[in-house]
């Protein structure tokens, strides 16, 4: 592909000629860069190197549609850059100490540790499978370095993910490579992640309101993932955690104590959740074939521990693109106050081992008092005056 020079009107008007499904266009001004311009008219930035073995590398700059030629420009300089300064690291590696590629490693020496090791290696593997092993799992241990991981985490903010996420996977990363470096599989001096930092976490407190509630029931209902719909409709019903509902067998269910029993919570303990006829009415309509668990996927007989897809469809067809699935355990604290629950009570619904946890919900139970001494003010101003 001949090269071209990248101007602002060039990237505007490049398309994607024939039946091609997409095409590549090359800057003559940076080495590598590359702009690819699909048929759906999606243009992206890439930049190609090749790494001290030789190896072809891409790596995913950003949409064309925000970034301008300059932008794309510098940022391909730096991961030429970094390129150049990974290639000296190989240079110097020592080869009668291979190392490992990190998703060799991942699958190979962390997942079994965390599986014995953590209660959230679920998560890990999650995380591992959709974000990490795709974008540096390619890589040599000791090749990677906190560009490619900057980048990966850039990548997640630009799809949407939360602070939450991109924070899990800065963690994982950072944890799995210590590790590496301390059983001996990678020589790292110091670890990649060291100088990247966590974003704040953001706390977000977002109750459905009566006729949301009813929106997002009647989405429930419509969507084709039933099994997954309904694991959703539970976790309204009951306030609990998205796992605790996601891997729920049907041995934990005891209809006579009206209870479904979580063996490890997050707290490490074990506890129980309260089901309402409703909740009952829900697990009693429940298909039952050889999987044990009440939520299982068609296909796999497994859980679905993310629920992403179908709460996804949920969400926007109820018009509530912002809600996010934990929100429904909010959601459950906010009706329960309004129902008159005291704060104690809610904290053993919700599975708090301390009641400070549940104190983000105290100013549900203010609200609700204020509304009562408003209510009674305004009937002692009311009242008619007795005739004499």
């Amino acid at each position: 592909m001949a090269k071209i020079r990248f101007t602002a009107s060039f990237i505007r008007s490049a398309q994607c000629p024939g039946p091609q499904r997409k095409v590549v266009y090359f800057d003559e001004k940076i080495p590598g860069l590359l702009l690819e311009v699909r048929r759906s008219g999606g243009k992206t930035f890439y930049q190609r190197y090749r790494n001290a073995e030789g190896i072809e590398r891409q790596i995913k700059i950003g949409a064309a549609n925000i970034l301008s030629v300059q932008e794309a420009r510098q940022k391909g300089k730096g991961l030429l850059a970094a390129a150049l300064l990974d290639n000296v690291t190989w240079q110097q590696r020592d080869y009668n100490q291979p190392s490992l590629r990190y998703r060799q490693f991942l699958a190979d020496q962390y997942l079994p540790f965390a599986k014995a090791n953590k209660r959230s290696w679920g998560t890990d593997e999650t995380l591992i499978r959709l974000h990490i092993a795709p974008a540096l799992g390619h890589c040599f241990l000791d090749e990677i370095n906190p560009l490619f991981i900057s980048n990966l985490l850039t990548s997640l903010r630009q799809r949407g993910y939360g602070t939450g996420t991109t924070n899990r996977v800065l963690i994982l990363i950072r944890y799995s490579l210590n590790l590496a470096r301390d059983w001996g599989l990678a020589k790292l001096t110091v670890n990649p992640t060291a100088r990247l930092r966590t974003a704040p976490d953001v706390q977000r407190e977002r109750f459905l309101s009566d006729h949301e509630k009813d929106r997002l029931l009647e989405s429930i209902e419509q969507d084709e993932n039933r099994s997954a719909a309904q694991a959703i409709k539970l976790l309204l019903l009951t306030g609990a955690r998205r796992n605790e509902v996601t891997y729920a067998r049907w041995e934990y269910v005891d209809w006579t104590s009206k209870t479904l029993l979580v063996p490890v919570s997050k707290t490490g303990k074990p506890r129980h959740i309260f089901l309402s006829p409703p909740a009952l009415d829900l697990l009693r309509a429940l298909p039952r074939d050889e999987s044990p668990y009440l939520f299982p996927s068609a296909v796999t007989k497994r859980p679905s521990p993310s629920l992403h897809f179908p709460w996804t469809r949920i969400r926007k067809r109820a018009q509530l693109e912002s809600l996010r699935l934990h929100d429904l355990r909010h959601s459950f604290a906010s009706f329960a106050v309004d129902q008159g629950v005291e704060i104690y009570t809610l904290q053993k619904l919700l599975g708090h081992s301390h009641a400070r946890a549940t104190q983000r919900y105290a100013h549900l139970t203010d609200r609700k008092l204020s509304d009562a001494a408003g209510a009674v003010g305004a009937r002692i101003m009311t009242m008619p005056k007795e005739s004499y």
